[in-house]
């Protein structure tokens, strides 16, 4: 196959290519895209599930996909193949966000993290007693963690749509506070939300651990030889009864935060196998320097950084809309809102997220400030953490993925589903109102400095 000429003008055909994908991926970083796109996804999902085609909407997610190998056979729908398999890739780059932002971030000193902390841990008590409260009894008080979690995709989207003129500060603010939030949610689903354990099981994910160890220890940085260990881990979670994806979440935390040693810095390494590579002409010699090259490049980042930017596109543009489309089709057809309890569970979780979260997160943000325990992140003011508070409402992913879990009776789960989707959809506006507000005010001072 022949080479182009050096110098040659690139044809208009693949100049065009290279333009879309620079253009693609440039669009696939957009945080408010993602969001945008999620919400298109429950959408879409609403109104397949109310339509005259709620059958194939309902019998899609009930498509059997079977894995035969010998003897051994494994058959599943495709709901359990995107809320316990796919989601496991969510909660791996959730997991490597906790893992990061303890090593070297917003929770790397306790100074720094107490304030976000409090304002989470009160922004969870909250709207689980507002929801308590409202739904004592025993059945319906399984919801309670529904309205506990903040989504940190359609959150920091939202603030995205508001543009740079808000302060940094609010931006780190809000991730601190949902990194926090999703962590408790995972405590949540594994003390409250998993079933009998099978102690005996956790050999099974105990050996996919050892394996990540093993694989560490040998220095093996390639994040594709650790999918069969990973793949281990999910099984052993699943038997012992723990809801699997907390398999990503234990993984996640195991990211290496440092890159794998090399005989030099990744960096100089690459501009000298660079330099290299161009005086060489035996094809032999091109592929052990591309080999070491691509090493090199790999290692310029460590593994905690690198996989969730790799995943990032795939989570927030695959793997999060496919879950709202699985999960967001409340069947309003089906819904009685006149049952007390579904009408209770709706209320329940819609307004311990509309009021809930703001509250919790301006009292647990003031009470440490008014103490003098913490101070205010510079740039940051009581209407920004008001900003903050609107937004935490937003609980979509992480509360629909609890409800699945607390509720059983397709009556209360599509109830409860509404209300995060309510709860969610009113915080969101109310967050862009007045985010809108602040926007306007920031620019004035601004422009009288």
């Amino acid at each position: 196959m022949s080479s182009m000429t050096p110098g040659a003008p690139i044809p208009r055909a693949h100049a065009f290519t290279r333009q879309l994908q620079q253009q693609l991926q440039r669009l696939l970083h957009i945080e408010a895209l993602a969001g945008i796109i999620l919400l298109l996804a429950a959408a879409l999902a609403l109104i397949w599930a109310n339509s005259s085609y709620a059958d194939s909407y309902h019998a899609l997610w009930h498509t059997q996909l079977t894995l035969e190998l010998g003897s051994w056979r494994f058959s599943q729908d495709l709901h359990f193949v995107v809320n316990d398999i796919l989601m496991t890739l969510f909660f791996l780059v959730v997991g490597m966000e906790i893992r990061r932002e303890i090593h070297d971030g917003a929770l790397s000193d306790w100074r720094s993290a107490m304030l976000p902390v409090c304002a989470a841990l009160a922004a969870i008590t909250l709207p689980a007693l507002i929801y308590a409260a409202m739904n004592p009894e025993p059945t319906l008080l399984q919801g309670w963690a529904i309205p506990t979690a903040t989504d940190i995709a359609f959150a920091v989207g939202v603030l995205a749509l508001l543009g740079r003129s808000l302060p940094g500060s609010l931006r780190v603010f809000l991730l601190a506070l949902a990194i926090i939030d999703d962590l408790v949610a995972i405590l949540i689903i594994a003390f409250f939300y998993s079933g009998g354990l099978d102690y005996s099981a956790f050999l099974i994910a105990g050996l996919g651990v050892a394996a990540v160890l093993g694989l560490q220890k040998l220095g093996i940085g390639s994040a594709w030889a650790y999918v069969l260990p990973g793949a281990i881990l999910w099984f052993g979670m699943l038997k012992t009864g723990a809801h699997p994806t907390l398999a990503g979440v234990v993984l996640g935390m195991m990211s290496p935060v440092r890159s794998l040693p090399l005989p030099g810095t990744a960096h100089a390494m690459t501009m000298e196998l660079a330099q290299k590579l161009g005086q060489q002409k035996d094809p032999h010699d091109v592929l052990h320097t591309l080999r070491n090259l691509q090493l090199a490049q790999r290692e310029m980042l460590a593994p905690v950084d690198r996989i969730p930017a790799l995943l990032h596109p795939w989570v927030a543009f695959t793997i999060m809309p496919i879950f709202a489309l699985a999960n967001a089709g409340v069947s309003m057809g089906g819904l009685d809102l006149s049952a007390a309890s579904s009408q209770s569970t709706l209320l329940g979780v819609a307004i311990a997220l509309i009021v809930g979260k703001p509250l919790g997160v301006l009292l647990g943000t003031w009470l440490p400030v008014r103490l003098g325990l913490c101070t205010l992140p510079a740039g940051m003011d009581w209407a920004g953490v008001t900003l903050i508070g609107m937004l935490a409402g937003i609980g979509f992913t992480m509360s629909i993925f609890v409800a699945n879990l607390a509720f059983s009776q397709a009556e209360l789960l599509d109830a409860a589903k509404l209300g995060v989707l309510c709860g969610s959809l009113v915080s969101a506006v109310l967050g862009l109102c007045w985010g809108l507000v602040l926007q306007r005010r920031y620019r004035r001072q601004a422009a009288a400095a």
